[in-house]
Parts: C-alpha cells; structure tokens; sequence
C-alpha cells in the first residue's frame, strides 16, 4: 500500500469574506513520483485535531509559503517582515510538534523548514539583508526550476548521502533559520552562512530544506532522491 502524505495547506484571503485553502500542483506530482498519495490537510486550531490529522497519515510534508510571525520565536515584528497567517502558523506548529512527539517522518520545504526549527526551539532571522552580513542573493529573479546559488552539504550527514556535497538550488525567502537546538544538525549551508538545511539523526527521516525541490520535478530531477528517502520512511517498517 503506498504511504499517505499528508500536505500542509496555504490560505488565501479574497475580499468579501472569501478563503481558499490551497497548495502547489508541484508537492504533490513530487509525491505521486516518488510512490506516496499526497492529501492537502485541513487547517487546525489544537493540538488534539492535530493528533487526529495525523493519525491517518504516513508522514508529514511541510510546504513553502509566506512568513512566520516572530511572536513564536520571542521577538517583536521587524519592519521588513512580511504577511503572516495566524491560522497556518497555529496549524502547522501543532502538527510538527505532534508529528516529532510520535517520530513521524518530515520533509519541511522553504518555509516547512523555518517552522521546523521553530516547533523544535529554534529562532529565525526575519529578514537576511538585515540580520546576515554580506548576504547574497535569496529571493531570486528566475523561474522556479532554475537553480540560483550554490549549497556545502556537511560530510557524514543523511543529506550528503542523498544528495552529494554541493550543488546548486532556487531560492525564494527573506526570512532564514538563525539557531537550532544543540541537538539537531546544520547539513548545508549557503556561501553566506546562511542555513540551507535542518536534520535530526535521532529520528528515521526528520530533514529539511530552504529550497524547493519539488519545483525541478520533470526537469532533470535532481532533487528525486530526497522524496524518494522520505516516502521510503513512511512505509511500514517491518
């Protein structure tokens, strides 16, 4: 039977009064590729919806989108941060820190890893031109599937089995990992020091990435290997 991976959703306001709940085409062709089913989940608003949200998958994708709000991470909002959405915020905090809890496996992509190095006790910079000295460019100007700058994968690492020591990414946020908890790993870095990836060897598959992988799907496939390893940790382990 092939593991169910269940999609953290985005939310889109439209005047009057109108919501859409949505993601990207890209997750879930990622997944279907890889031998998994992929499910948009629901927004929530506790902790016990969220066990119950994932109760009935396999694993957890945490998707790409807008800012986090720095309340979570004990700051007050820099100017240049963005839109934040109390309600996706609230959402996918409680299902990473269930999803952890019950050692789920997780892919977080761009703004799935921000939220979890947050859910794990972790902060972010709000904004890298402001926060990171000599920060290159991170909100790229190009297609999506193209790859703008280049990552160093630390040696040893799951991501450096996977995917190798360095290659080249696409990049849209200006918001960034600052710290982790002491046991988590840093596996890549950009060329500014800028945290590309999160790991947790305590865990069977706990990765994230800043980039979005999902969007070379049917380009070369670079990136296949990384959902690959994720849908082969949510199926049953005998």
């Amino acid at each position: 039977m092939k593991p169910l991976i269940g999609v953290t959703a985005s939310l889109l306001r439209e005047p009057p009064q109108r919501n859409w709940v949505y993601n990207s085409a890209d997750y879930f062709h990622a997944i279907q590729d890889a031998g998994g089913i992929p499910v948009l989940l629901p927004l929530i608003s506790s902790d016990r919806e969220a066990a119950e949200v994932l109760d009935r998958v396999d694993g957890l994708l945490l998707s790409g989108g807008g800012d986090m709000d720095p309340h979570y991470f004990g700051e007050e909002p820099h100017p240049q941060l963005g839109e934040i959405t109390p309600e996706r915020d609230t959402t996918e905090l409680a299902l990473t820190r269930e999803a952890l809890r019950r050692k789920l496996p997780i892919l977080g992509i761009c703004r799935g890893h921000q939220v979890l190095a947050v859910a794990a006790g972790g902060t972010l910079h709000q904004d890298i031109s402001a926060r990171v000295p000599g920060a290159i460019k991170h909100q790229q100007q190009a297609p999506r599937w193209y790859p703008s700058h280049s990552v160093t994968v630390k040696p040893g690492t799951m991501l450096n089995a996977l995917l190798g020591s360095t290659f080249r990414v696409n990049s849209f946020h200006h918001q960034a990992v600052r710290s982790v908890p002491a046991d988590w790993v840093v596996s890549a870095t950009a060329p500014d020091g800028v945290i590309e990836a999160l790991e947790h060897p305590g865990y069977r598959f706990v990765l994230s990435v800043q980039w979005h992988p999902e969007s070379f799907v049917g380009r070369g496939d670079q990136f296949r290997r990384l959902f690959e390893a994720f849908l082969a940790a949510c199926r049953p382990q005998l």
